[in-house]
């Protein structure tokens, strides 16, 4: 291994993600474990688990997994516990778990915004604490990844999409990275975030279906959406010492749609 490949090796490091069963949080579990990282995968529903921890451990990787609510403080209470028992300690935290929801601003329901944000933003900063708290102040190390979007940066142009929960909770995922990697610098921990555009995924395909892809990619410079491989560069580069110098910033991965 040259020195420079050297930079993204993974080889002794631990990793919790969550919402890592399928879609985003599987494709960056599959980059960390391909390159030496162990993984504990989280979500809330078991079959899913079994069938991500099946496909990793198929590619050689050594991943293990708990079904957890990230909306319930008991469950991110639990899945702390867990993951801390089964990995010893957590080097990487990826914050993937996420929800959203439809509705025009003026009739959204209290309980559908609220809903959002336990997902994305409580939740996160729950297990968050937890995990810093309890495993990466005390050891010095740390690489966190909080997933945000390009809908975290930017309204929804007129006609699209109405989400308005989600698109304030991505903006408040966005401010939480900057001013957690302001605090907790002193201890050698790292705090990002990655803003994908669209990728084909569960929570995005009734929009493809609404919109149409033809439509959603006009305004993309390179002309498509993501797949199964662009988020897995950019999530190694935060989660190893190819980054170590990088802290409070956003990454968007979006083939250019938020530079237009």
């Amino acid at each position: 291994m040259t020195k420079a490949t050297s930079l993204f090796d993974l080889s002794g490091r631990t990793a919790l993600i969550t919402g890592g069963s399928r879609g985003l949080g599987l494709q960056m579990a599959e980059a960390l474990g391909n390159f030496g990282a162990r993984i504990v995968l989280s979500a809330r529903k078991a079959d899913e688990l079994q069938q991500a921890h099946a496909q990793l451990t198929q590619s050689g990787i050594d991943a293990d997994w708990v079904a957890a609510d990230g909306s319930k403080d008991a469950d991110i209470a639990m899945l702390a516990d867990a993951a801390l028992e089964k990995l010893g300690h957590v080097d990487i935290l990826i914050n993937n778990a996420g929800a959203s929801w439809g509705a025009a601003a003026e009739d959204h329901p209290v309980e559908a915004w609220d809903k959002v944000f336990n997902i994305n933003m409580r939740g996160m900063f729950l297990l968050t604490q937890q995990v810093g708290k309890r495993s990466m102040i005390p050891r010095r190390y740390g690489r966190i990844i909080n997933i945000a979007s390009i809908a975290g940066l930017r309204g929804n142009p007129t006609g699209t999409m109405q989400t308005i929960a989600y698109n304030t909770s991505k903006g408040a995922v966005i401010n939480f990275t900057r001013t957690l990697a302001g605090e907790w610098g002193q201890h050698n921990i790292t705090v990002n975030a990655l803003a994908p555009g669209f990728f084909p995924s569960r929570m995005s395909q009734k929009l493809i279906d609404t919109l149409g892809e033809e439509a959603m990619v006009a305004h993309v410079p390179l002309g498509r959406l993501g797949d199964d491989e662009d988020l897995k560069g950019a999530a190694l580069l935060f989660s190893s010492d190819a980054g170590k110098h990088i802290t409070g910033q956003i990454l968007a991965v979006d083939g250019g749609t938020s530079a237009v």
